[in-house]
């Protein structure tokens, strides 16, 4: 097995983990462990795109349709002397 040490933690952070060992009567390592084993095992298909992970945070609102923009000539490239 391997270890692991975390430098630079923030003080609330290990406060939580220590108070959530308590609450779960195990030491701050042994909740830690099973925080991280929990985190990394999580199905990859929660990672998704800012772009997906928006349509799906706004579909409930239903879909807005745009009308087109005309398009117009484009204007001439400026000349510099």
């Amino acid at each position: 097995m391997g270890s692991l040490t975390i430098r630079n933690l923030d003080d609330h952070v290990k406060s939580k983990i220590r108070m959530r060992a308590a609450k779960h009567g195990r030491s701050m390592e042994e909740e830690a462990r099973r925080l991280l084993t929990v985190a990394v095992q999580r199905p990859a298909s929660d990672d998704v795109g800012m772009g997906t992970a928006i349509r799906r945070r706004f579909a409930s609102l239903g879909s807005l349709k745009l009308e087109a923009l005309p398009r117009e000539t484009m204007r001439k490239p400026p000349k510099f002397k």
